[in-house]
């Protein structure tokens, strides 16, 4: 079995080093280009974003090929996930792959224009996490057959909320980012970057192809990365993924590199 996913903040990527399998960093099979993929299960593991699949998910299933028995995804959310899965569908039927099973899980929302981080770890229960987390491995586990569905209104309500709002979030990126004078050029947040979005001389430089994960900012050790308008200047790390696995998830300059 092979999981794919894409973190940021690490919840994807806990999710999916539980699920188990060969865990493949989605960054990482774009930047080494690999063509074709097969085993008995293929899945993918991904943040919600805006009511739908990043960008970067999106890419990778339409780049790639995929053939495998068995099929599954689970979405992580923070807030609302809508028809989010539905969206999921679309992408891969256009990439030739029938889900055979879709599910959600409810965690920490790292998205700040919207959310305070404080309210959000205040509402986190491990424990709700965890059984759910456990059900969705067991799904997977017994090769269960499932589709997560929200009914005809969430469908049709999403795509366009999704279409619209990931257009602006994407041309507005990083030109909404702020660096404070605390920055000490470290280069942790060159290292988190997705999509080789940063080169960091003095302080980061922003090249305007953000994936607009915010891994930046919430991996800045000195906290010297912020957002114009956000809820809260606090971040949020999944307690069970390190900076060093997210490095060698997202690392676009060399693979598995020491900070």
């Amino acid at each position: 079995m092979k999981t794919f996913y894409f973190t940021a903040t690490g919840n994807s990527l806990y999710v999916a080093k539980k699920i188990g399998g060969e865990v493949c960093s989605i960054p990482q099979m774009l930047k080494e280009g690999t063509p074709e993929f097969e085993d008995e299960a293929i899945g993918f593991v991904f943040p919600c974003y805006a009511f739908g699949v990043p960008r970067i998910v999106t890419d990778f299933i339409q780049q790639a090929q995929f053939r495998a028995e068995y099929f599954f995804a689970v979405m992580t959310y923070g807030n609302m996930a809508a028809s989010g899965l539905r969206h999921l569908e679309e992408v891969g039927r256009e990439a030739g792959i029938q889900f055979d099973y879709t599910n959600e899980i409810l965690m920490v929302d790292n998205f700040l224009p919207l959310f305070n981080i404080e309210d959000q770890l205040n509402k986190e229960s491990a424990k709700m996490i965890e059984a759910k987390l456990d059900q969705i491995i067991g799904d997977v586990a017994g090769r269960q057959k499932r589709q997560t569905r929200k009914g005809l209104v969430s469908d049709v309500f999403s795509k366009p909320v999704h279409d619209i709002t990931a257009q602006i979030h994407y041309d507005a990126g990083d030109k909404r980012f702020i660096v404070q004078n605390s920055c000490n050029g470290c280069k942790v947040c060159e290292a988190v970057c997705p999509k080789s979005n940063i080169k960091v001389g003095r302080a980061p430089e922003y090249l305007h192809q953000c994936e607009g994960c915010y891994a930046c900012i919430h991996h800045c050790p000195q906290n010297a990365i912020h957002l114009k308008y956000e809820r809260s200047q606090a971040r949020f790390i999944n307690r069970n993924v390190t900076l060093k696995e997210i490095i060698d998830a997202n690392n676009q300059y060399h693979t598995g590199g020491e900070m």
